[in-house]
């Protein structure tokens, strides 16, 4: 077995494994190549894999000599028919649902494909979820990006000179990024209110220190995998009433809400926005997707009557050490899965977690919900 591992493209700064988990596979015998200087964003050097065993070539070479590459961003373009042997195996982090027509080039290529945003969200899958990894450290780093753009404190201080009211903080969605951005938020000294449309987070929410605010009527969500669900048109009005009170008093909004495969919820209008004081920030996790403003873009802060809309999805990527760490680690657990004690690859379709991180194989898109999903 050889598994091969890439250099992400000029915008990320993760890697799919740091020396640190390459050495977990060397060390059971897999020979591991590893692309010149794929981990020096995160921190980590050539010298480092080498250290564990590794070997380090040039780009192509990795491509045509490993079994099983890993790469977090989906490969694309001319060097996409270099990947051209039967059965060789690409993990990474691909987007099925909003990249079909890929599958479906990745599938006619014989590639097979295993995307780890695609695992079931089930307990067993936890400690292959890379989603929930790298949402904790965007979570956390949202608090630290809204703090640096806003012009006052966060705690509430009294002195000699007067006393500094604390931060009122919204968070919409409190999924991981969401609570590890309330535990931020408190540790920092903010006021922090917490919208949802899962009433089962509420306690988690208030475990934290934060209020959470209700809306009655959310659609059951208990069988999305952890994920929100499209809601009555009579709940996203009361939705929308309530979040515009909390928006009116918030000096910072950080917004997480995303449905898989579609577009992310306006939750915050037009109208709500000018209800913000000159100097609020909006962090909005969600921009790669629609984003959860109207005006929201991706990888840019736009100035909307005095209020900040800082669009990011790849906050994660602002921590290549840890992140790239944690995703590796991740990977790790689910390379387990599918090479056995001889390291030999072993693909048992009766694992559910195999089965549901598998988007190509044989020649054919094969995940359910990819197949049903319409090509852009």
């Amino acid at each position: 077995m050889i598994i091969g591992l890439l250099k992400e493209p000029d915008f990320e700064t993760r890697v799919s494994m740091v020396a640190e988990t390459v050495a977990a596979l060397t060390k059971k015998g897999i020979t591991v190549l590893v692309e010149q200087d794929a981990g020096a964003k995160a921190f980590c050097s050539n010298t480092d894999y080498e250290k564990t065993g590794a070997t380090i070539t040039n780009r192509t070479d990795v491509i045509t000599q490993a079994n099983l590459i890993a790469v977090i961003h989906p490969p694309a373009g001319a060097e996409f028919a270099q990947f051209t042997a039967q059965g060789k195996i690409c993990i990474g982090v691909y987007q099925p649902l909003t990249n079909v027509g890929l599958m479906q080039q990745y599938a006619a290529q014989q590639l097979t494909v295993f995307s780890l945003d695609m695992l079931p969200r089930t307990t067993r899958a936890q400690s292959m979820d890379v989603l929930s990894s790298q949402a904790n450290i965007a979570g956390y780093k949202a608090v630290l990006t809204a703090a640096a753009s806003y012009g006052r404190y966060f705690p509430m201080f009294m002195t000699a000179a007067g006393s500094i009211a604390p931060a009122k903080i919204l968070i919409l969605g409190a999924g991981v990024a969401g609570l590890q951005a309330i535990a931020t938020a408190r540790r920092l000294g903010a006021v922090v209110e917490v919208f949802d449309t899962r009433p089962a987070v509420k306690e988690e929410v208030m475990s934290l220190g934060a209020k959470f605010v209700e809306v009655e009527g959310a659609a059951d969500a208990s069988k999305a995998g952890g994920y929100a669900v499209e809601q009555t048109e009579d709940y996203k009005q009361k939705q929308q009433q309530r979040i515009a009170e909390s928006v009116a008093k918030a000096d910072i909004i950080i917004t997480t809400a995303q449905i898989p495969g579609k577009k992310a919820p306006v939750l915050i209008t037009e109208a709500m926005l000018q209800t913000m004081r000159n100097g609020s920030v909006i962090v909005d996790l969600s921009a790669a997707t629609g984003g959860n403003t109207p005006v929201t873009k991706n990888a840019e802060t736009i100035n909307y009557n005095g209020v900040s809309i800082i669009g990011n999805s790849s906050l994660q990527s602002t921590m290549p050490a840890d992140a790239s760490k944690l995703y590796g680690k991740n990977l790790l657990n689910f390379l387990q899965l599918i090479i056995n004690k001889e390291n030999q690859l072993h693909l048992n379709w009766d694992d559910d977690l195999v089965k549901g991180a598998c988007i190509t194989h044989d020649g054919a898109v094969v995940h359910e919900r990819v197949l049903v999903t319409p090509n852009p």
